[in-house]
């Protein structure tokens, strides 16, 4: 039986996409929110979820850092997902017939000059994929959805304009939740170690926790911070570095990491895309 992967959103969503290209042979399981996706893997339903976590344009997806820490879910890889929009529309649809791009609110400003240039209506729907089967289902030659290839294809739409996309470097992050830990072994190559915490209340305790990185010369490529159950004096961070634990630099940092917080949790250790090397490069 195909493995089966949990994603938010409907049928035709960058999110679907991200996961037949790392599991081309799954059974993608769509979900109306990421509580569903993530509880579909908890629950057995899914062997795997694939969940965005951040784009280089619009910055994190501030949900997930709250769901994430309490699903019990573990981080076992990622994958960066370069966005490509399409202008689609029904059958029989031109240019010159369409009125409206209908989209989430994200794509439709990721899209600007496009819609300018057209003097195309903006029209906000819940997101790229059901914007897509809405304009289907319409059949109205003068509406027009802007959502992936993978879309246009499920729900049998011509594409008008490829790749209309304002930036060229727009790419998604996804993480690759299980309900199981997979750490990835030391010393196979670049590694990503995951993890949150929440620093002792003494004075400089956020710069002496994360000091030991940095006296170790561990790279940390992301830090956020995000109040915990809405308290404005109750803060958590998300944490990720270059390494693997069991590497003795990355063994101190985590050990003083300890030291100063009161509580830290490991989400996952697994290995880099190879698009972060790309990024250095460029």
């Amino acid at each position: 039986m195909p493995v089966v992967v949990s994603y938010q959103g409907e049928p035709g969503a960058h999110s679907q996409n991200a996961a037949l290209q790392v599991f081309p042979d799954c059974e993608p399981l769509p979900c109306p929110t990421f509580e569903d996706a993530l509880a579909a893997v908890s629950d057995g339903t899914a062997r795997y979820g694939m969940i965005p976590i951040e784009n280089s344009l619009a910055g994190r997806v501030g949900d997930i850092y709250h769901l994430l820490p309490g699903s019990g879910l573990h981080i076992i890889g990622e994958f960066f997902l370069p966005i490509r929009f399409q202008l689609m529309a029904v059958k029989g649809a031109t240019l010159a017939t369409i009125k409206t791009a209908e989209s989430h609110v994200v794509a439709l400003g990721q899209t600007r000059k496009i819609i300018k240039k057209l003097n195309l209506k903006s029209v906000v729907a819940g997101d790229t994929a059901g914007a897509a089967r809405i304009v289907a289902e319409s059949g109205d030659s003068s509406r027009a959805a802007i959502a992936s290839r993978l879309a246009a294809e499920i729900y049998g739409l011509d594409i008008l304009m490829e790749d209309i996309e304002d930036a060229k470097h727009n790419t998604t992050r996804f993480v690759i939740l299980s309900k199981y830990p997979e750490y990835a072994r030391s010393g196979n190559g670049t590694t990503i170690t995951t993890l949150v915490f929440r620093v002792r209340n003494i004075p400089a305790a956020l710069y002496k926790a994360l000091g030991g990185f940095a006296t170790n010369g561990v790279n940390m490529t992301k830090l956020e911070s995000y109040m915990l159950d809405g308290h404005f004096f109750a803060t958590m961070f998300y944490l990720d570095v270059e390494g693997h634990p069991d590497d003795p630099a990355l063994k101190r940092a985590l050990e003083e990491l300890d030291y100063f917080s009161r509580e830290v949790k490991v989400l996952g250790v697994y290995p880099a895309h190879p698009f972060r090397e790309s990024f250095k490069e460029g």
